[in-house]
């Protein structure tokens, strides 16, 4: 008689989008981020979550979801009206400051993410390479120094923070990545296929690169 084979689960890309917010009806970072739910991107299954855009919840969100899934790989993805490219986040910082009201109507000044973190956290994730791949597609993209202070920024730094401080998470690399308005939003403007198609990439070459690449991307201002 055969003895049964165990079946060991492939390991998991964690992506993130977020609900509409500010009076939108839609949010592209969800809309991108649930197509590729349950895809295999070299050999990693994506596990594709919605987070709420509201400060505090956000966070106990992501936690659930680490915890649940201990994934290889984290990309949290959100929307920034009035770019024109997909933009790979370098740093998160720890402050709150809220132009406008999150969905819970709360709206906090100059709080911190995390009281008494670090002052920042860099991407964990190849931004350079992820930057090349990019854009050797022909899919407009760019390095950003910063992810703002509203929600993004706060699941940003709330994300490197429990990867840097939770037991079981030391190998586990994670970034943030910003996209432009979909066409019915405004311009500019980038479609969902286009965003769909840069997110596979981008997943596809952070597990591809161990060690990023050095390659000029600053800014002046």
């Amino acid at each position: 008689m055969s003895t049964p084979t165990a079946t060991t689960s492939p390991p998991t890309v964690l992506l993130t989008g977020f609900d509409p917010f500010g009076g939108d009806s839609l949010n592209p970072s969800w809309l991108a981020v649930e197509t590729l739910q349950g895809r295999r991107i070299a050999g990693h299954k994506v596990v594709a979550a919605q987070l709420p855009t509201v400060f505090g919840s956000s966070l106990v969100e992501l936690a659930r979801l680490l915890r649940e899934h201990r994934p290889t790989l984290v990309i949290c993805v959100g929307q920034a009206g009035g770019r024109a490219a997909i933009s790979l986040e370098r740093i998160a910082i720890n402050v709150n400051d809220a132009r406008i009201a999150d969905n819970a109507a709360a709206q906090p000044v100059d709080t911190p993410v995390v009281a008494g973190g670090p002052a920042a956290y860099f991407t964990t994730l190849p931004i350079k390479a992820m930057l090349l791949a990019l854009q050797g597609e022909g899919i407009p993209a760019e390095v950003s120094q910063t992810a703002g202070t509203f929600v993004c920024n706060h699941v940003f730094y709330g994300l490197m923070h429990h990867l840097s401080t939770r037991r079981g998470f030391k190998r586990t690399r994670g970034g943030f990545v910003h996209v432009p308005w979909l066409p019915e939003q405004g311009q500019p403007s980038m479609t969902t296929d286009e965003l769909v198609r840069g997110l596979r990439l981008l997943i596809a070459t952070a597990l591809a690169t161990p060690e990023d690449i050095a390659q000029g991307a600053g800014a002046i201002s």
